[in-house]
Parts: structure tokens; sequence; C-alpha cells
């Protein structure tokens, strides 16, 4: 394992947790529910921020939109590649605190009454928990906002995708994720970008020490001050979950929601989990792996799962 078994606990146990917000956002926000075995149609709330999805005519229309989230995947990429080489760190900061503040107000505003304001409300309640994310290195807040963040993402997106969609966005999700870690190397040098330089990264992160490096904090608490202790450069493990191996079994369950119902999307849950799970119990130190392949055929198994049930 690449790292011990309570630090995989501990990924694995924000991923579940993110899943189920997610769905219960997703679900918030949908116009289309499986009542009684059958796929209907209801009223529900809009997305704030003027991010309401468009109206679907004909199941013809979801490829049309399927090409525009391909399309807008490749420049936002391509963007963030860009502005990382050009070491463009404000610009960076500045489109992530932006990004967070919308997608913490969409899920947000899903535990605030429908009164008046009640998405500036959402908004005023997300932007400190943002600021802090981006401009002040905070563990917890780090973590916590995660919880909420990609509940909010998909939320966009699962309105404008069907079954045949997502399948197709999942495998070509896949195949960039290999290429960008074992082909080309641009995943490890982002996330590291991210670490290092914007001291923000998009994705679960958790740092900790091993045995010996605790036993040396140990002996160097009894013998320097706080201040002095946290001028030492003590070098720590760190295990993360990019945020796309979060969000995209996030849609996925969305999408199996509105289509088949809470069955479907719990097992395309599970089986996400599962396949992440393979990965962290067979992953090795000092290696880097690309998740969204084991998370894509845990979902696949999930869906065949549904199937075989349903």
């Amino acid at each position: 394992m690449k790292h011990n078994l309570k630090i995989i606990s501990i990924l694995l146990a924000m991923f579940i947790v993110t899943q189920f917000i997610g769905l219960y956002v997703v679900d918030h926000y949908s116009t289309v529910k499986i009542i009684d075995g059958q796929i209907q149609n209801v009223s529900a709330p809009e997305l704030p921020f003027g991010m309401e999805s468009p109206e679907i005519q004909k199941e013809s229309d979801y490829y049309g939109f399927f090409s525009g989230i391909v399309i807008a995947f490749i420049i936002a990429i391509s963007l963030l590649f860009l502005l990382t080489h050009f070491n463009a760190a404000f610009i960076l900061r500045l489109w992530f605190f932006i990004v967070i503040i919308i997608a913490l107000g969409i899920s947000f505003n899903v535990l605030i009454p429908q009164i008046k304001y009640a998405s500036l409300i959402a908004a005023v309640i997300a932007l400190p928990f943002a600021y802090i994310k981006i401009y002040k290195k905070e563990f917890l807040i780090h973590n916590l906002t995660e919880l909420f963040i990609y509940p909010g993402i998909a939320a966009v997106f699962v309105p404008i995708l069907n079954l045949w969609t997502i399948i197709i966005l999942l495998i070509l999700i896949s195949v960039y994720d290999m290429w960008a870690v074992w082909h080309s190397g641009i995943m490890q040098k982002m996330a590291k970008y991210q670490i290092n330089q914007l001291n923000i990264f998009s994705g679960f992160f958790v740092p900790y020490a091993s045995k010996k490096i605790k036993a040396k904090i140990k002996i160097m608490k009894q013998t320097l001050s706080k201040k002095e202790l946290k001028k030492k450069n003590i070098k720590v493990n760190v295990a993360i979950l990019g945020g796309g191996d979060v969000v995209f079994p996030i849609i996925t369950a969305g999408v199996m929601l509105k289509t088949f119902g809470l069955t479907s999307a719990l097992l395309v849950i599970l089986g996400a989990t599962l396949g992440l799970a393979y990965l962290f119990f067979k992953s090795e130190k000092k290696k880097f792996y690309p998740a969204m392949p084991f998370i894509t055929a845990g979902i696949f198994l999930g869906m065949l799962a549904s199937w075989l049930i349903l």
C-alpha cells in the first residue's frame, strides 16, 4: 500500500461522504425523478447564480451538450496548463476562488430555506470559506469545503447528461488521466505546482508523518519552543485524491438517479468506492497512479449490477 490503513480509511470516508452529499444536492435541483418506477418531470428549485440548466427537448439534445462539455474541458485544461506554465499565480488563485464560491453557494443554497435572496445568503456564507481555502493554508477548512464543492459542480452537469453521454465521458476522462499521469506527467506537474507554489490543491489533501518522523518531532518538542519548531523544515508524507476523481462519480450517480432511481445511483457509488479502494490497496510507494480508470471500472460494474438486479 502506498499509504497506511488509517490514511486510506480517511480518504475513502471523505470520498463516500461527498458522494452522498452530492446525491442529495443533485436530487434537490433535479426536475426529473423516478416516481413509481416511471420517469416524471417535477418542479424543483433552479440553480442559483444564473446557472440554470437548459431545457432538454429531445434525446439528441444530450449529444449537443456533451460536445460542448468536452470542448469546455479541453479549453479549461489547456488554460490551466498555460497559466501553470507561465506561473500566473494571481490569476489561478482568483479563478479557483470564484469557482469555489459558486460551487459552495450551489451546495449551501440547498440547506437554506427558499426565501428571498437565499442564493445571496449562500454566497455570503461561502465567501469566508473560499477565502480561507485559497489564501490561508488551513488543512481542516480545505477538506471540509471539498465535501461541498464537488456536489455543487455535479448539480450543473447532471441535467445535461444522459446514460450514454456519461459513459463516453468517463471513458474519455479515464484515457486522458492515464495519458496525463503515465505518459506526459502533466498531472503530477500541475499537482506539485498547486501544492508548492499556490498552497492549494483541487482535491482531498491529507499530510501525515511516518513513525520515524513522529519520534523526531516528539524529541524536538522537548527541546524547542513552538515558534522554533514551526521554523524547522520537517518533511511529511502527503495523501491526495484529485477533484476529478471525486466529481465524476457524483455526476454519474446523479445521472443514474434521474434515469433509473436511487438503487442504481447507490450501486454506482458502491462500485466507484470499491474501484478506488482497490487502487489504494494495490498502489506502491513512490509511484503515481491515475485514479479514474479504476473508479470508472468500478462505476461500470455498478451499472452492470444495476442492470442485472433491476
